[in-house]
């Protein structure tokens, strides 16, 4: 295990992307949001899906899969963060995801394991705290849902709109999106180093494959800069094909998500943090 600092009394305000602030405040703002979250509480569909997901992966603790156990116990330990429930599912795309309003969990994809490192893996499960940390679960868990919830809505209603529908995965969308920004620096400082972070977007980015072992982590940091510093017609190309073809996405691209983290290591936000930290806990 590695030396890092413990972040004793971290909040997500000290981490949390202003944009995502702003698109969580926009979005609270849709009229057809309290709606959604009532029927969400109504119908009792965080247990639901709690008892869903029991179901069908596998449960990580000190008798079961106790490396990932530690794994989430260390970065626990981190952030400051309560210790939610750690499962494991098969799945051949790699991917992870924190839910449960009531009880929270994370779920690692089995494919994700095999693809990642130790400390790579770190770095996934301290961005799904920093999602759990952040209270983003909850309208996470109506936007998975929100197509039936709109449905549901609607013949309670006598109908609704499509303009209000459609407004309402429009903010979602752009929330979550920004959310993910705010994920990947919880997963930094959880790791403390950016290499690492670096590393698992580049593999989550290009996917297992027989060439792995050819990845070079400099060029993915120089592909991540040249599209940030891209010239204004190259930026216009960016924004219409975001708008025609990504606007319903709720992840935004690996190489954007790699861009931001660097430019928020950059500007000097992580090591603030971990200075002040630091500071403290050698003062206890």
């Amino acid at each position: 295990m590695k030396d890092r600092v413990i972040l004793k009394g971290l909040v997500s305000a000290d981490y949390a992307s202003p944009a995502d602030q702003a698109a969580i405040r926009a979005l609270e703002k849709v009229p057809l949001l309290p709606k959604a979250v009532k029927v969400f509480n109504e119908h009792g569909l965080d247990r639901w899906l709690y008892v869903y997901n029991m179901g069908r992966s596998v449960r990580c603790g000190p008798r079961q899969m106790p490396s990932l156990y530690k794994m989430l116990r260390e970065a626990c330990d981190v952030l400051d963060v309560a210790e939610p429930e750690l499962y494991v599912g098969y799945h051949p795309f790699v991917n992870a995801f924190a839910g449960g309003v009531e009880r929270p969990y994370i779920v690692l994809r089995s494919s994700m394991i095999d693809a990642l490192t130790d400390d790579e893996l770190l770095y996934v499960i301290g961005h799904e705290l920093g999602h759990i940390k952040s209270n983003h679960v909850l309208y996470f868990m109506v936007g998975t849902l929100v197509k039936p919830l709109l449905e549901l809505i609607g013949r309670r209603t006598l109908g609704i709109g499509d303009a209000a529908s459609f407004g309402l995965l429009m903010a979602l969308y752009e929330w979550q999106r920004w959310a993910e920004v705010t994920a990947d620096r919880a997963g930094l400082l959880c790791v403390q180093d950016l290499n690492t972070v670096l590393s698992a977007q580049m593999k989550l980015c290009a996917g297992p494959n027989r060439f792995s072992d050819e990845f070079s982590l400099e060029a993915f940091k120089d592909q991540a800069r040249t599209y940030q510093n891209v010239e204004t017609k190259d930026a216009v190309g960016k924004m219409l094909w975001f708008i025609l073809a990504n606007w319903q996405t709720s992840h935004p691209m690996w190489i954007h998500r790699a861009q931001q983290i660097e430019k928020w290591y950059e500007q000097g936000a992580y090591s603030s943090i971990i200075k002040q930290k630091s500071l403290l806990e050698s003062s206890l």
